[in-house]
């Protein structure tokens, strides 16, 4: 590769404020001894939305949660890759990167393990009834004020809108747990990859009325945002929780605090909220039964070491003329003009 042909990465931002001291060490350690490879922190943006002359002053960005749409990606010449910190790209249009010849790289490996994790811990301690428990005795009550008894999993039915990635890993995890069934709604899943896990493959309607616990853990989209409304959960058990962990849009939330607040449902555990960071008059916070965590539940160490290592060794690669892994958007990959700006880092080209 020439000395002289440097593969510049722009940081976005907002790494300096959510992700301060987390991601540095993994991306410094992935780019040792690539000479050719150039980093800096990009300026503030005004509301996460960098415009097109500062995107396209590189080659390859590295994102945590910038919005990017055809407004600042239309037009770019430069711009090749978007490695995105994370698997959730609801602030991306995919469309947009798709016509400027830019692809975008996701680290589902990354989260995997982490927020199956964070799922599991959110079914404990909704059943458990943690939070009610901490408060009753910070308040300096005992057990004799709880006002209900906890509930165990065993036998349970082990529910989930979606079969991806870390909806998998979730039921791989509750396999020892004592569940009693395991059931999911994802039209793109297959019976094998079901069968595989011990999912039983149901409508979106049955898997309402038969979960005792719901996990949303899905991509959102134009078909599942307000997927969880007031008809779905109307056909869930008075006993039922609800637990999201993937994004808030795909639950109404309206709909849900009317279900908290008239009990046709036990209680919901959210790591995701509509509007995020969660304004302080917002209802959900004043809803009985419901656990709250500011989508920061699977924010672990290893988490944070492991996405960074990800991302930074899918733009490693893009600067190697070489594709990475995890790549979202395939069509642009049949783009002559794509294929010329990643053949440009092919060594001696």
């Amino acid at each position: 590769m020439p000395t002289s042909k440097k593969f510049r990465i722009g940081v976005t931002h907002d790494f300096s404020i959510d992700a301060k001291g987390h991601y540095e060490a993994p991306i410094a350690q992935v780019f040792a001894n690539q000479p050719h490879i150039e980093v800096e922190l990009m300026p503030p943006s005004d509301q996460d939305h960098p415009s097109c002359e500062q995107l396209d002053r590189y080659d390859g960005i590295l994102a945590l949660n910038p919005f990017l749409d055809a407004n600042n990606l239309g037009g770019l010449q430069r711009l090749s890759i978007i490695a995105r910190w994370g698997v959730g790209y609801d602030r991306i249009d995919t469309a947009a990167l798709t016509n400027s010849q830019i692809v975008l790289a996701i680290t589902p490996n990354a989260v995997r393990r982490p927020v199956a994790e964070a799922t599991i811990a959110l079914i404990f301690a909704s059943s458990l009834n943690v939070v009610t428990q901490h408060k009753i005795v910070e308040s300096g009550k005992w057990r004799s004020s709880l006002p209900s008894l906890g509930r165990n999993i065993a036998g349970r039915t082990l529910g989930c809108i979606g079969l991806g990635n870390i909806a998998s890993e979730l039921f791989r995890l509750s396999a020892s747990l004592g569940f009693g069934r395991f059931l999911a709604h994802d039209p793109f899943a297959t019976p094998a990859h079901a069968a595989s896990l011990n999912v039983e493959l149901v409508s979106l309607e049955e898997l309402a009325r038969q979960s005792d616990f719901l996990c949303v853990l899905c991509a959102l989209g134009d078909s599942t945002r307000g997927i969880v409304n007031r008809d779905l959960l109307r056909l869930m058990q008075p006993h039922a929780i609800l637990i999201n962990t993937a994004r808030g849009p795909i639950v109404n939330e309206a709909h849900l605090v009317e279900a908290l607040n008239e009990k046709w449902i036990a209680g919901a555990a959210l790591d995701v909220v509509e509007i995020e960071p969660l304004p302080l008059n917002a209802p959900i916070r004043s809803c009985p039964n419901v656990i709250l965590a500011p989508h920061g539940l699977a924010w672990t160490e290893e988490l944070a070491r492991d996405n960074s290592l990800e991302a930074a060794n899918s733009l490693l690669l893009f600067s190697q003329g070489k594709l990475p892994t995890g790549i979202v958007n395939r069509e642009v990959l049949d783009n002559p003009r794509f294929l010329a700006k990643l053949n440009q880092w092919t060594p001696n080209s």
